[in-house]
């Protein structure tokens, strides 16, 4: 095998990407992408409910860093050089059509991720990239002979000698991460312990019994516990009643801003909810104040205009025992008191966590203080680049956690073609 060898280690969206690029750039470099699984881009396929939420139409890399809860300091140069418009360019150059969605989101125009992986296998067979499936990496070490550079130890019993190699093994959770952080350990990188990021809410409250599939466009959440900043964590946006709790986007950024609060506290925590975030309490009080004096008749079931859709008022009125049949001219001001703190502070108990769908995420993985950003190069062992979720990098919801791959392949595909 030529010294020249590229091997890149995962079949995932950085790890494609970055042997790509390293292969359209020296084409005579032999370039070999090794995958553990049967498939590779396994989850591109199956990202944004088939849909692949491949990057978000955001510009300027000073607010894109701003949707990482890791790495968005590291990433604002690598933004400059490999963004969502050249991303976005990548593909349409392909042959895959854009489509872009009010909130900023980037989905191939037939809404099929099969586009997607289609482009990019494409791509990597134009350029001569070889792919080998079923074929994991149990060990890496550095070849002691007179032509230098890496030894991988194969899951089949054989060795591959390499110039540079790639570790874009993905995060925890998505099969191939544990094994890709213990290879750059071994090789002398420190590890940020891996947790879940963007997961959902388990809560048995009563006030959700019966709810299940319930939207409501905004919300305003906080959780607060122990390990919890003292102000807590906030965000705000829609959320969908489950049957296990909490989902939504709201609840998704939320998950990753906390992450790890949240797995220290065993997913065991407090959650504020306030279901009309743009009112004021004294404003909100008003409001009731008012339409009890225009509607004194009417029962308070049919409550006035807040975007809190029907069944969860019902469910508000229940949670403070105030009977829907009341009348508004009944309510008193004890009750409109008890309803405005539901109505403004909702308290549910979490107790655990479920995964979104098939999209996994993980906070943590390779120390970022020892990787130079603009090439992706291990700044402790030359030769070993990283890309992808197998760093100490993470956004939340809405195609930042593709994009981070996208960009940290691209570079790490050119400095291993240099």
């Amino acid at each position: 095998m030529s010294i020249k060898t590229i091997a890149v280690i995962g079949g995932g969206p950085a790890g494609f990407f970055a042997a790509i690029t390293a292969k359209e750039m020296r084409p005579d470099a032999p370039v070999i992408l090794l995958e553990k699984h049967q498939h590779v881009l396994r989850k591109v396929l199956v990202s944004g409910g088939g849909r692949c939420n491949l990057t978000n139409d955001c510009h300027d890399p000073k607010e894109l860093v701003k949707q990482y809860p890791r790495g968005g300091r590291e990433l604002i140069g690598a933004f400059h050089r490999f963004g969502p418009v050249e991303v976005m360019d990548w593909f349409t150059q392909r042959g895959v059509p854009l489509k872009t969605e009010p909130d900023g989101r980037v989905f191939p125009a037939s809404d099929s991720s099969s586009n997607i992986v289609e482009a990019l296998r494409f791509a990597a067979y134009q350029s001569g990239v070889e792919i080998r499936t079923r074929c994991g990496v149990e060990g890496l070490g550095f070849d002691s002979g007179k032509n230098s550079g890496f030894i991988l130890e194969l899951s089949d019993g054989s060795k591959l000698t390499c110039a540079k190699v790639l570790l874009a093994t993905g995060g925890q959770t998505s099969g191939g991460g544990q094994g890709g952080l213990a290879l750059a350990e071994s090789l002398g990188h420190g590890i940020e312990s891996p947790v879940p990021s963007l997961f959902t809410f388990k809560s048995q409250d009563p006030l959700l019994y019966g709810l299940a599939g319930l939207a409501v466009t905004k919300v305003r959440i906080k959780a607060t516990g122990t390990g919890f900043p003292k102000k807590g964590l906030m965000e705000t946006g829609p959320v969908l009643v489950t049957h296990w709790g909490l989902s939504g986007p709201a609840v998704l950024r939320l998950s990753a801003w906390g992450a790890r609060a949240m797995a220290a506290s065993e997913y065991r925590f407090n959650l504020m909810v306030d279901w009309c975030p743009d009112t004021e309490p004294g404003d909100l009080d008003q409001v009731l104040i008012q339409w009890a004096e225009a509607n004194g008749r009417k029962q308070v079931s049919h409550g006035p205009e807040l975007d809190v859709p029907r069944r969860m008022w019902d469910a508000l009125l229940e949670k403070v025992n105030i009977p829907n049949d009341r009348k508004w001219a009944e309510l008193g001001k004890k009750n409109r008191v008890l309803l405005v703190e539901a109505l403004k502070a909702t308290k549910l108990s979490v107790y655990g966590k479920t995964a979104n769908k098939e999209e996994f995420v993980t906070c943590g993985g390779v120390r970022l203080k020892d990787v130079d950003f603009k090439t992706m190069e291990s700044r402790l062992q030359p030769g070993l680049f990283f890309a992808g979720e197998v760093l100490d990098i993470d956004g939340i919801t809405g195609g930042f956690n593709f994009q981070g791959c996208w960009t940290t392949g691209f570079l790490a595909g050119m400095g291993m073609s240099s």
